[in-house]
């Protein structure tokens, strides 16, 4: 999660309370993706992509409430508003992260299946909970580098000097 919002400024709903872990719902389910029916990690996908949507909404509605710059008008600043920070999250909270731990938990099933004798449900756990444990470790890695990424490309071809912040 974020860090607090200085002394005075609005707290942001999808970046500095409890609903932002709904974005790493879907990290949660591929880490039980082996102990659990594929349904259930879709729906974590489907919570993790309803976050993304409601934050790139919230973002456009707050960029159409600030006071016009000369640069640009209120639909270019929404739209990068959106753009941006739909992006950003959709890289950040779910497509990268998502990978990320179904390939470890998809090498650490296999390779507690070749280098143990473990039963399977015990390598299903062990599996499981690598994942919940690597979530924490990846996550500001993997926002550093979508800002890098969005910094290197995407937020070169927006019209203003002020850029959106996503992260």
């Amino acid at each position: 999660m974020s860090e607090s919002p200085p002394r005075g400024a609005e707290r942001d709903l999808y970046r500095d309370t409890w609903v932002r872990y709904l974005g790493y719902a879907n990290e949660v389910g591929e880490a039980f993706r082996s102990m659990v029916p594929a349904a259930v990690v879709w729906l974590s996908y489907g919570v993790s992509s309803s976050y993304v949507l409601a934050d790139a909404i919230d973002k456009g509605k707050k960029a159409g409430e600030q006071v016009p710059s000369p640069e640009e008008g209120r639909s270019t600043r929404v739209t990068i508003a959106v753009v941006d920070t739909f992006v950003w999250q959709a890289l950040a909270s779910v497509a990268i992260p998502g990978f990320t731990i179904n390939r470890v938990c998809a090498a650490s099933l296999y390779v507690l299946g070749t280098a143990t004798r473990w039963p399977l449900a015990v390598r299903k756990w062990t599996t499981t909970a690598l994942g919940l444990l690597a979530i924490p470790v990846i996550i500001h890695p993997i926002d550093r580098s979508v800002d890098f990424l969005l910094d290197s490309s995407l937020r070169k071809l927006y019209p203003s000097v002020q850029k959106p912040s996503s992260s």
